[in-house]
């Protein structure tokens, strides 16, 4: 079994709880890919000693939390069962929550998100959109956990066929707020649930930009925002140029600065693959709009 020491010690200390992170600050999320197939570093940390290691690394470089996955979401990416699902993650979920971890879990399946609950994630991160299931809803009620709720239509295989608008941000946050009415009747509290507009689900290029630009109007709802723009098409095509869209491990410049400007309109958190780079433009954002400099997390120090 390969060790994991090089990447524990001071800084990848957690804050053990959603209620223990910074309430003053926006949060910084780091993705971590439990697959073979992702978009941007599927297969890189598919094993679980692998997935582990990158899960405290993510840590140690400034995430709040970590979105751990088992199923990709791209465009075009086949499905897979609960079963394979929970083999490949509840391992990770189980050893990272131990490190003190806050973890969410990206998952369309109830019976998953039961399962990772149970083996210590806090929070439950479902891209299922305009096809939540109601037994989703029920669960995160009954258990009464965070849940962040995300804007898509269809599935990973229809849904840029379904980027059909005639007004992009408007019909957006109203198919979001429907969805948001749903969760509430069922009984879970506001405070606990997280908006996500499902940048590149269902939304293709300057699509994208339209729904940030409405990022106001989705605070003015109350709720939590969460921004997940990492690396995704559309930032490719922005930096397009004679040899095609830039690749997705040339996008995290523009992810930060992506993730400056969400912690500027005051964006609860955001989603990352590079976790520094947006840590550090989430700081200047803040520094900039006179907010005081964070707490540390605990054994967090100057070397991490």
């Amino acid at each position: 079994m390969t060790a994991v020491t090089a990447v524990t010690g001071p800084g990848t200390a957690g804050w053990g709880s959603f209620e223990a992170l910074p309430r003053d600050r926006t949060l910084v999320m780091g993705i971590l890919n439990v697959t073979p197939d992702s978009f941007s570093d599927g297969g890189a940390h598919a094993g679980h000693r692998a997935a582990v290691a990158h899960g405290l690394r993510l840590m140690a470089e400034g995430a709040d939390l970590v979105d751990v996955g088992g199923e990709s979401t791209r465009p075009g990416s086949e499905r897979i069962g609960p079963a394979e699902e929970q083999r490949r993650i509840l391992p990770v979920v189980a050893e990272l929550a131990a490190a003190g971890a806050v973890l969410s879990v990206d998952t369309f399946h109830p019976e998953t998100a039961e399962a990772v609950l149970d083996a210590g994630a806090h929070v439950i991160n479902d891209v299922s959109g305009l096809s939540t299931s109601a037994e989703m809803i029920a669960l995160v009620a009954e258990r009464q956990v965070p849940y962040v709720l995300m804007h898509a239509r269809g599935t990973p295989g229809t849904m840029d066929s379904l980027a059909v608008y005639d007004d992009v941000a408007g019909e957006v946050l109203g198919e979001l707020g429907q969805l948001r009415a749903r969760v509430l009747e069922a009984g879970l509290p506001p405070e606990l649930l997280i908006l996500d507009p499902g940048l590149g689900f269902a939304k293709r290029g300057t699509q994208n930009w339209a729904v940030l630009r409405a990022l106001p109007r989705l605070l003015a709802t109350g709720h939590r925002v969460l921004v997940a723009g990492s690396r995704k098409r559309f930032l490719g095509g922005l930096l397009e140029d004679a040899g095609g869209p830039r690749p997705a491990g040339g996008r995290d410049a523009a992810t930060a600065a992506l993730s400056a400007l969400a912690a500027r309109e005051g964006a609860w958190a955001v989603r990352v693959h590079d976790v520094r780079s947006s840590a550090d433009a989430v700081a200047v954002a803040h520094a900039w709009a006179g907010v005081e400099p964070p707490v540390l997390r605990p054994g967090a120090g100057a070397d991490a």
